[in-house]
């Protein structure tokens, strides 16, 4: 069996979940999401929507020529991929400008000062690698 590494951080404890959800940095996290993400996802589901129904009900124009072989079907159906990139790397950008330092913010809120400055965690003991918690395959 494989268990996961834990890093013992001293003795904590746990933030409280419910006052974590009903504060108003938690409040305005979860709003920078949803404002980007329910309308996304509501156009992309859209956009896909009409896809599957102009293949479905519209053969004669999805079959028009545009260039050579390719038709308004291909041309749509590439248009679902690059859509979808496109709607990746924009939420990434927005995760990264709005939601990241709100969320690193609150992380920083929660943990307080009662949290021991902790080693970073690649930073091996002075005396060589101890165990890992990790149990390896075989053994």
């Amino acid at each position: 069996m494989i268990t996961a590494p834990h890093a013992d951080r001293g003795p904590h404890d746990p933030p409280d979940y419910p006052q974590v959800q009903s504060s108003p940095e938690f409040a305005e996290l979860r709003r920078a999401h949803r404002s980007f993400a329910f309308p996304l996802t509501a156009a992309f589901a859209l956009w896909y929507l009409a896809y599957v129904l102009l293949s479905s009900y519209a053969g004669g124009f999805m079959a028009t020529k545009v260039a050579g072989h390719l038709n308004v079907a291909l041309v749509l159906g590439l248009a679902q991929f690059a859509t979808t990139f496109l709607i990746a790397w924009w939420y990434s950008r927005h995760a990264a400008a709005r939601l990241d330092p709100r969320a690193a913010a609150l992380k920083a809120h929660l943990e307080g000062p009662t949290t021991p400055a902790a080693a970073p965690q690649d930073a091996a003991p002075e005396d060589g690698p101890g165990p890992t918690g990790v149990q390896e395959a075989g053994a």
